[in-house]
């Protein structure tokens, strides 16, 4: 079929303004937020999950690459169409189904925002917990693509935990709905885990039962501060160690702080060779006893410890938190943050470890490396910035997120434990996963014979 043809076709589904063939249009959706390129054949934006498989069976019939996009917020270029194709821009499914808070449960479509389902739950006393830096803006479909997380997940877990089922579309057009609204079933194989984490290789996610939770009565926030992120790694190995469990544990080191207070100096974060933010959340008592247990056990390690006085003092600490990925470019306006191995996790016991590699990575590199992120859960952000005109810097920076993989691997860690493979990661999975790689391209290959789901991607 000619593209001339297939121009047609598509128009025929989802109408003529829903398709997009114009380069500077095509040009919007050949990147995410990594450094990873493709330019798209076409951009289809669909209104329902009959559309979007109507698309894919085309798409299937003449052997056209298929990449599903939530809002383009991805750190590892996994929505981005690496060997062209059609993007399907799932922004318009963005309906809130059913609210069945009697069953804790929502239904949503794949491209409802994160931070508009919790809006819409807040009234009624509930939240949908996975909290990426990016909820302003990221899709549910996005999150359940890549299991995404974020601060409080060292509680809450990842967004695995919390779908129960999943309307996908296949890779010839089949339309299947995976899971159920009951809380635990073990009716044949999790086929709702494995679309989970999948990165859209193995299907399109157009529809999503969620499980939510009650807002918590309290939280509470606790500021430490150490001489060096060493010394906060071993604090957080110790309470965690010590039976508490707090909703969210972020670490800040020297740089990430300077950065902050340049942007932001109202806030005033205290200089310290790094912070640790513990949350606690739960009943009154709950949060008055766990925030005055994690003081007692990181004072011999802290040089301060201080717990926001109120509300206000606390949401002001969370918010600097959040404006980490803007503050860290006004360090230095001649470098730019680049994301290149930024999101490497290891076993909690191994985190004082793991910061004191990458202390040693970026005086080997000449590099400044910000590190800040989740912690609590062994996953670390270690943020980069270089001249991007310089090709000498280009080079140090690969050299050292490379180093930054293979120490986080030696440690018995991930090269990512929230941002996804995509197409960034994908020569790190036979070195991490093994030949349990070979089972997931056989995986791949029986649900996606034709290579059309988001190819390029994984490694599978």
């Amino acid at each position: 079929m000619q593209k001339t043809d297939i121009l047609g076709k598509l128009q025929e589904i989802v109408g003529n303004k829903r398709v997009s063939t114009s380069s500077a249009e095509l040009y919007c959706y050949s990147c995410d937020a990594s450094q990873i390129k493709g330019m798209p054949d076409y951009v289809i934006r669909p209104e329902n999950t009959e559309q979007v498989a109507a698309v894919v069976k085309l798409a299937y019939d003449q052997e056209i690459p298929v990449v599903a996009r939530g809002a383009g917020t991805g750190l590892a270029g996994g929505a981005v169409p690496v060997e062209g194709g059609i993007v399907l821009d799932m922004s318009s499914m963005d309906r809130i189904v059913e609210m069945d808070l009697d069953n804790l449960q929502v239904i949503v479509e794949a491209g409802t925002v994160q931070a508009k389902l919790n809006t819409a739950l807040e009234p009624f006393g509930f939240f949908f917990p996975p909290d990426p830096g990016s909820s302003a803006m990221c899709t549910i479909g996005g999150l359940i693509g890549n299991n995404g997380s974020g601060m409080r997940s060292v509680k809450y877990g990842t967004t695995r935990s919390y779908v129960l089922g999943l309307e996908v579309v296949m890779a010839d057009g089949t339309i299947i709905n995976t899971g159920s609204k009951v809380m635990k079933s073990v009716s044949g194989y999790s086929l709702t885990d494995l679309f989970v984490g999948s990165e859209g290789t193995l299907g399109v996610i157009t529809k999503a039962i969620l499980k939510v939770i009650a807002i918590p009565k309290e939280r509470s926030v606790l500021l430490a501060s150490f001489e060096n992120p060493e010394l906060a790694g071993q604090a957080v190995v110790k309470t965690l160690a010590s039976g508490i469990v707090p909703s969210a544990c972020e670490i800040l080191d020297r740089n990430i702080i300077e950065a902050i207070n340049t942007y932001a100096p109202h806030i005033g974060i205290p200089e310290a060779g790094a912070i640790l933010l513990f949350e606690v959340d739960g009943t009154k008592n709950a949060v008055k006893e766990g925030i005055e247990m994690i003081g007692e056990v990181c004072k011999s390690l802290a040089t301060s410890v201080k717990m926001a006085s109120d509300k206000a003092e606390r949401d002001e600490i969370w918010a600097a938190r959040k404006m980490v990925g803007a503050a860290i470019s006004r360090l230095d306006p001649m470098r730019t943050r680049v994301y290149v191995g930024e999101d490497v996790g290891v076993p909690i016991k191994e985190i004082p470890a793991m910061l004191h590699k990458v202390r040693e990575i970026s005086k080997d590199f000449d590099l400044p490396i910000m590190t800040y992120g989740h912690i609590g859960d062994g996953n670390l952000h270690t943020g980069m910035c270089i001249d991007v005109l310089e090709d000498g810097d280009w080079e140090k920076l690969h050299k050292a997120a490379d180093k930054i993989h293979h120490e986080a691997l030696s440690l018995g860690g991930t090269v990512t434990a929230e941002h996804g493979v995509g197409s960034a990661r994908s020569d790190f999975m036979a070195l991490e996963v093994g030949n349990a790689l070979d089972v997931m391209v056989s995986i791949k290959k029986a649900l996606d014979p034709k290579g059309i789901m988001n190819p390029g991607k994984m490694g599978v």
